[in-house]
């Protein structure tokens, strides 16, 4: 098959089909977070990172989000300007900071969620539950199988535990 062939390979359009979907999800974010001034949507991400994955170094989080550490830093900086996060340091190095979800980081992770869900429910309104965890669990299994062919560590950090 040649570049000029017109009929795609079907994992091509699958991965057309999947960047097409993180650019309507990233269209959404930026519609829905328009309200939050001062807060990157990628800041509210790692809050979410971080709610999910539970407490963890900067090191760390820029490994798992596939970042540079200076890009972190300034959304950790972002996030605690807001009173979104809690920061202390490593009990084995007290030069470490930990970073953790704070009470007001919940609250807000509990609002922006319950907007979410209400986009999905009604974007995907004829979708029946099996339909959608379908999808989920074939897309958890592609992403496994990514990281795999991937082979290296930042990518093999799985974040859907």
């Amino acid at each position: 098959m040649s570049f000029d062939d017109t009929e795609d390979d079907v994992r091509v359009e699958l991965m057309r089909e999947l960047r097409t979907a993180s650019q309507l999800q990233h269209a959404w974010i930026m519609q829905a977070w328009q309200d939050s001034p001062g807060l990157h949507p990628a800041a509210a991400m790692l809050l979410s990172d971080l709610a999910k994955n539970g407490e963890a170094r900067p090191s760390e989080l820029a490994k798992r989000r596939l970042v540079d550490l200076s890009v972190v830093s300034r959304q950790i900086t972002q996030l605690s300007a807001a009173g979104l996060i809690d920061r202390r340091p490593a009990p084995e190095d007290g030069r470490a900071t930990l970073v953790s979800v704070s009470e007001k980081g919940r609250a807000e992770l509990a609002h922006w969620r319950t907007n979410y869900v209400e986009f999905m429910e009604q974007a995907l309104g004829g979708w029946d539950d099996e339909r959608v965890s379908d999808l989920t669990g074939r897309l958890a299994e592609m992403n496994a199988d990514l990281r795999r062919a991937l082979g290296t560590a930042a990518c093999l950090a799985d974040t859907t535990k």
